[in-house]
Parts: structure tokens; sequence; C-alpha cells
């Protein structure tokens, strides 16, 4: 089924999730290049899904797209206002999406990167924070409050649970705070996302394809929820970016910049054509996969990656 496995390992430019350098493998099928790389950190059965995102992209390719370029955010790491500032304005994106309630870090270090990325983009720029999950609802409730007034496009993931978010929602709503929330986590690793839509605890969806087991399968999913939807990267090469790219493509409404413009933040790819943004979008098309660049993580860690990968039930007997 499949013909090549390699593995890769690029640098960050600046701390993201905790790691400097993203990793992950690459095989070809008939389809063409696709990517496997779940976060150190996941295990069976939650990499499954990932696989079974690979197997689509590598095997039998995407749906066809009803839009030829799709509009893209800017990430901010958890770094300084300065550095912050600089990210945005370099971007050339209209949308920011800001990492706040970073690990050792302060609420005021918060507030200075959003007023930073607030300042670069202007008034009329979209400014959205992600908190992964790091505030219960008392802290989310009084953070959204005090960032509310950079007017926030939605705030991503600000409490771990779904009843949590549920429950911030209400509390915003009746204190008249303006601030959407969108459901990350809780839609791809709650084990249950329609759960967010029947407990109302998000306005917005944010949709991952490796994680969720494949473009078409965020397609039906996406349909079921019936919430608006952000497609946004899980930190992949522009190789899994290019089935984020395809989903944001093939839905049939876009209402939010998407946040697939990662590829910024490595300071090398396994292509010499990245998918980047121009002008705040990112073409929909093929990468191909560069022979040379320093790209490749060698050998060790291609074993590595598919002794992990012997962990995925049937994924053994496709080729590798």
């Amino acid at each position: 089924m499949f013909t090549t496995a390699v593995a890769y390992a690029l640098p960050l430019r600046d701390r993201f999730r905790g790691i400097t350098v993203r990793e992950g493998l690459l095989v070809r099928g008939a389809a063409g290049w696709a990517e496997w790389s779940p976060f150190a950190e996941y295990t069976h059965p939650e990499i499954d899904a990932w696989w079974a995102a690979t197997v689509e992209a590598a095997t039998i390719g995407f749906p066809a797209p009803v839009r030829d370029r799709v509009p893209v955010n800017v990430t901010v790491p958890a770094v300084g206002p300065q550095r912050a500032h600089d990210i945005v304005a370099a971007s050339g994106c209209r949308t920011a999406k800001v990492k706040v309630a970073e690990p050792g870090q302060s609420f005021a270090d918060d507030l200075a990167r959003v007023e930073a990325v607030r300042d670069a983009l202007g008034t009329d720029g979209r400014v959205r924070v992600d908190v992964n999950g790091h505030w219960d609802v008392d802290v989310a409730f009084r953070c959204l409050r005090e960032l509310a007034r950079f007017g926030l496009e939605y705030a991503e993931q600000p409490c771990a649970s779904i009843d949590e978010l549920a429950e911030l929602r209400r509390r915003l709503a009746r204190s008249g705070v303006e601030v959407p929330i969108a459901a990350d986590e809780s839609i791809r690793r709650s084990g249950d996302p329609e759960r967010v839509v029947a407990r109302q605890a998000a306005d917005v969806a944010v949709l991952k394809v490796q994680p969720l087991g494949g473009v078409r399968a965020c397609i039906a999913l996406a349909e079921r929820l019936g919430l608006p939807v952000v497609v946004s990267s899980a930190l992949e090469s522009s190789v899994g970016l290019a089935a984020g790219v395809a989903l944001a493509a093939a839905l049939p409404e876009l209402p939010f910049a998407c946040g697939l413009n990662t590829a910024t933040m490595f300071t090398r790819d396994v292509t010499t054509a990245p998918l980047v943004a121009r002008a705040g979008e990112i073409e929909v098309r093929a990468v191909e996969v560069a022979e040379t660049g320093g790209w490749q993580a060698g050998p060790a860690a291609r074993d590595a990656w598919l002794e992990r990968l012997a962990t995925v039930p049937g994924a053994r007997g496709e080729g590798l």
C-alpha cells in the first residue's frame, strides 16, 4: 500500500506546546505523500484516528475543493510582546491566534502579548486567544472579561471539560461579556464531540484532520455538529497541512480564517515550496517532498515511528 516511509524533524523558531522540534513520519501511497505525526504523549487508541487520516491522504486523496484559496490566521506562541508584534506584522494576515495561559507565565504576560497583537493588527484585525483548557471557570471568566476589551473574535478551549465550557458560556452571556467560545480539545479528544452541541458549550467548532480521522470524517462531523467551523493544523509539516487545507477548501461554508499558516513556525520544511500564506491566504495545491534540505530524521527515528505505528491495529499490514 505504501512505497516509502521517512521520518522528519523540523526545528521551531519559538517554543510551542513545550517543544522546540516537531517530529513525524511521512509515507507515500498511490495518491501521494501523507503525514502521521501524533504528539509524543498520545497513545493507542487515540493515535488510531491520526493513522486513518494518513491512510486517506496517501491512498484515495481528498474531496474536490469548492474554493482555490483558504484564508488563514497567524499563530502567535507564548512569546514576549515585541516578538508577538513582529510575528503578526510580518505575517500579512489580518487574523491572529494568540497562545495564552502558558505554564510558568502570568496573566500580565498574556495581556501584554494580546495588546501587542492588537496593536500590530490595528482596530480592524481579528484577535482570538487559545487557552488549551488551562483555566477553570472562575479564572476563565475573570480573564476573558479583561481580554474582551481587545475585541476578541473568540476564545479557544478556555476550560478543559465540556461542562466547564457550558457553564462559562452561560456566565459570560449573563454578564454581557461578548466573547464567543470555540471548542478544540472538547471536539477531538473528548470521545463525544456531539455533546458540545447538546450542552450548548461552544459557538465555534475547531476541526483538525489528523486527530479526527481524515478530511471526509471531518466533513461528516461538521455536518452533524451544525456549528461554524475553523480548520486548524496539528503543527504539521506542509504535507500534513495539505490535508487541513483540503478540508477547508471542501467545506460548503468557511466563515472564519483557519489556523493553517503554521509552516512559518519552522526554520525549514519537508518541501522547497511550503504551504504558507500570501496576503493572508493559502493556495489549495499538492505538496511535493524534497529529496534534500536537512529535514530527514534518519533511520533510527524512522524505526521508532514504525514501532509506535505497530500499536495501531492493522497498520503494519499496510506495506511498511
